[in-house]
């Protein structure tokens, strides 16, 4: 399977189940256990401040986009637990009524992580993934990739171990049928973000045409300058169709849609020539729909539930911001479903590369659905090598709960001291 995460979020995405416990109240075992039952998230109410609404939208969706069950508990570091046994048999009640699977605690600057599915290296692995992002929801994201890629490599593992050590005919077939079917399934997910992104960025591409065609210039009466940054215009233009006839993967969407930017630029520049104005600064496209061309300044921008980062914005955008509207964002099709290029998942990733450049792309995704989930493009250390300063605390990153990666020891056996499978020592 192999599989990274593809999430689309949704104005109405699937509700996390809010707890009814006042803040200070002490964590119920059993309200824990119902929200992982429902959404795969518990966020504590005293951790609601350093965890939004949307934020737990976004680690469920991830929880739910994964074959492998993982699930995350938000708790505040209130003292309530002390040790790591006490986290330890907490997290056995609430692992007994929810059932086998890979569960990421996050309290205070702290994380704690097990799983009765996956082993001990394993484990630490996902949760090291985990501790490399800079924020809660990245953190959750980066978890569940990495189990699920975890959970993948071992069933491919014991696969080919049985047929390496001669297990019966019958063995060898289920996993050939096993490894099939998987194989099938990442062709079918990849076939279906590739029909849906180059859908995206042909529209990209006709629409830079229609703007072409529209301006309808007879060279033989422009200037030099001009013929020149119209020509260049029309090359792009030309280059962005025969990559988009080229694409076999929607990683490779990003060689079509920096030709576009270069044509959008030169559009803009020509358009100023010929309007006797001076050539503007090349500048990234506007963020909110690079449709919109070159960008004119930063603005500062949050999206919902997060917080603020300066963006390019275009002219109109930039009016829409100070008159208080909302701009006209680039709506794509993820899943089925338009939404916000920048909340589209990973497949999108190459899209906004090509117009802004990963440098750019920085600050400028982080915390949002593309920035959580690019890891395949840029990896980790775009978003950040370390989680930060926290929910207030001193720490460089998230670190281990107690002094290992685990629960607690409960004898080394799991949360309820040994009897509960998977889960290894701290």
């Amino acid at each position: 399977m192999l599989r990274r995460l593809a999430v689309t979020l949704l104005a109405a995405a699937a509700a996390v189940v809010t707890v009814a416990a006042p803040a200070g109240a002490k964590t119920s075992a059993d309200e824990v256990a119902d929200a992982l039952n429902s959404s795969h998230v518990y966020v504590d109410p005293d951790a609601a401040e350093v965890v939004s609404d949307r934020d737990a939208d976004l680690m469920s969706q991830a929880a739910e986009n994964v074959d492998t069950p993982v699930y995350f508990v938000v708790l505040p570091d209130d003292g309530e637990f002390t040790s790591q046994a006490a986290l330890g048999s907490f997290m056995a009640d609430v692992q007994q009524d929810v059932g086998d699977g890979s569960y990421l605690v996050f309290i205070g600057n702290t994380t704690a992580a097990d799983s009765t599915v996956l082993d001990s290296s394993d484990v630490a692995a996902a949760e090291q993934a985990a501790q490399r992002m800079s924020t809660v929801p990245d953190a959750a994201v980066a978890f569940a990739n990495e189990a699920e890629a975890r959970a993948d490599a071992a069933a491919a593992s014991g696969i080919f171990s049985m047929v390496l050590l001669g297990l019966l005919a019958l063995a060898v077939v289920g996993g050939g049928f096993l490894l099939y079917r998987a194989k099938k399934k990442s062709e079918a997910r990849a076939a279906r973000e590739l029909e849906e992104v180059k859908k995206t960025v042909t529209e990209d591409v006709v629409l830079l045409g229609e703007d072409i065609a529209a301006l309808d210039l007879d060279l033989s009466q422009a200037d030099e300058a001009t013929r020149t940054d119209y020509t260049n215009a029309l090359n792009a233009y030309d280059r962005a169709k025969a990559e988009l006839e080229t694409i076999k993967r929607a990683d490779e969407i990003q060689r079509v849609t920096e030709a576009l930017e270069d044509g959008r630029y030169y559009m803009t520049a020509t358009r100023a020539r010929l309007a006797g104005e001076p050539v503007p600064e090349r500048r990234a496209p506007c963020f909110f729909n690079p449709q919109h061309g070159p960008s004119v300044q930063d603005a500062d921008w949050a999206p919902p539930g997060g917080t603020a980062r300066p963006v390019p914005v275009c002219r109109a955008c930039t009016s829409e911001l100070h008159s208080g509207g909302h701009p006209s964002v680039r709506m794509v099709e993820a899943g089925g479903r338009r939404v916000p290029y920048y909340d589209a998942g990973p497949a999108y990733a190459p899209y906004a590369g090509g117009y802004f450049g990963t440098d750019l792309m920085v600050g400028m995704f982080t915390g949002m659905m593309l920035g959580n989930m690019m890891g395949s493009m840029v990896g980790a250390s775009m978003l950040g090598a370390g989680m930060g300063d926290f929910g207030g605390g001193d720490a460089d990153g998230f670190g281990d709960f107690g002094d290992g990666g685990g629960f607690g020891d409960f004898g080394g056996g799991g949360f309820d001291g040994g009897d509960f499978g998977g889960f290894g020592d701290f």
